[in-house]
């Protein structure tokens, strides 16, 4: 292998995307990783810098360019400059808060509890009585 290569999942691990060098290898195994917009279905595809990576982490789809490849699974700090984001920060905020759960309705505060009547119009509106 080159000095200016490394495998794929050897890469993730070192840049802190991934909790375990296993974990990474099924990651790149799944063929869910994306180089330079090509998928990837082993683990020891080669990555050198100026590769642009895509992949999945949890509900969001990451799209990153290696900077530098590192040698050593480091701090954070250090994890942060083997990479650069190409995805804005506001895009990744807007896709969390559109997983959130919504409120809940609120009541007016002081309104007391609700009648038999509403009681059973909120229950129609949740599923959770049959009928009328």
């Amino acid at each position: 292998m080159n000095r200016d290569t490394l495998r794929l999942d050897k890469w993730f691990w070192y840049a802190r995307f991934i909790k375990s060098r296993s974990l990474a290898t099924k990651l790149c195994n799944s063929g869910k990783v994306r180089v330079n917009g090509s998928l990837i279905k082993k683990a020891h595809q080669s990555v050198a810098p100026g590769d642009v990576l895509t992949f999945p982490v949890g509900p969001n789809i990451r799209v990153i360019k290696i900077i530098k490849l590192g040698n050593r699974r480091g701090p954070a700090k250090e994890a942060q400059a083997l990479y650069e984001d190409l995805q804005p920060i506001d895009q990744i905020a807007k896709k969390i808060v559109s997983t959130l759960a919504p409120e809940p309705a609120k009541r007016e505060p002081g309104s007391g509890r609700p009648t038999k009547v509403q009681r059973r119009a909120i229950e129609r509106f949740m599923g959770w009585l049959k009928g009328k």
